[in-house]
């Protein structure tokens, strides 16, 4: 009898198997490895922009939260000791002229790391259906926001003083691993731009002392996904058979934020149990 035989007969009277998957993982403990950054987070307020904050602040850092729900980051801000926060929508481009001498002057301190986290999935199944203002929507959350963001950012590292040979300031965006792949849906289609601007970043700036890398999560349970990381994790469509939790993003952002990650840039680093390779 054919294996597969076998195992349509086990379903026929067995029933379909339900595979469940928890995921518990191993953090490395606070070790101060972030003291000195002062760290400034979009979509800071909740899921994986939350994790990150929770993350940089036990490493030390000091931490400016950004989003677009003042509410949410109010709360946010008094679970991480009341650290200093900003409202701020990065589809709107405009409004970043002064961000980073505000966040300055809330944190006491120059700006000296730009996490670009926030972003937007509409979820669209097929090219078909895409439309022409989710399509805008999409690009200019994921886009265009980050890349006039970045630009900002640079001017503003560029006007500190600094020695030289020494690192002005650090940048890392959140990306996707759907930036690896073709698309014809929006969120694939800007992630993998998103990708290309980021090594233009780190070949460009690096010799002015700005190191610049990325990384790319999986399917990881937060607001965006829908997912809960205390719910069952398992995705069938996953060669490392689940989602991510937001956890092992932030362990990965701390590394690369981390004067140990010194000589890393232009690194998009996979954080997705090599989903990117099937």
């Amino acid at each position: 009898m054919s294996a597969k035989l076998n195992r349509f007969l086990k379903w026929i009277f067995g029933g379909v198997p339900v595979t469940k998957v928890a995921v518990q993982i191993s953090q490395t403990p606070p070790s101060s490895c972030l003291e000195g950054k002062v760290i400034l987070i979009t979509g800071g307020g909740r899921g994986i922009g939350y994790t990150l904050a929770e993350k940089f602040h036990a490493e030390g850092a000091k931490v400016i939260l950004c989003g677009r729900n003042l509410q949410t980051l109010e709360q946010s801000s008094a679970q991480l000791n009341h650290c200093p926060y900003l409202p701020l929508d990065v589809s709107q481009p405009e409004s970043f002229s002064n961000l980073f001498q505000e966040a300055e002057k809330l944190a006491g301190n120059p700006i000296n790391v730009l996490v670009s986290n926030a972003g937007i999935s509409l979820h669209e199944h097929s090219f078909e259906e895409v439309k022409e203002s989710d399509f805008d929507q999409q690009f200019d959350t994921n886009l265009k926001g980050p890349y006039f963001l970045c630009q900002t950012f640079v001017k503003y590292l560029m006007s500190q003083p600094t020695c030289p040979g020494d690192i002005r300031g650090k940048i890392l965006f959140i990306s996707s691993e759907r930036g690896f792949c073709s698309d014809t849906i929006p969120y694939g289609l800007t992630k993998a731009a998103l990708n290309s601007f980021m090594q233009g970043l780190a070949k460009h700036y690096i010799s002015k002392g700005i190191r610049t890398n990325a990384i790319a999560p999986g399917v990881t349970a937060s607001d965006m996904t829908q997912l809960d990381k205390n719910d069952d994790l398992f995705r069938e469509d996953n060669i490392g058979g689940r989602a991510l939790i937001p956890e092992e993003v932030a362990e990965a952002a701390t590394f690369l934020l981390s004067d140990a990650a010194s000589s890393i840039n232009g690194c998009i680093l996979p954080c997705n149990l090599g989903n990117h390779i099937k």
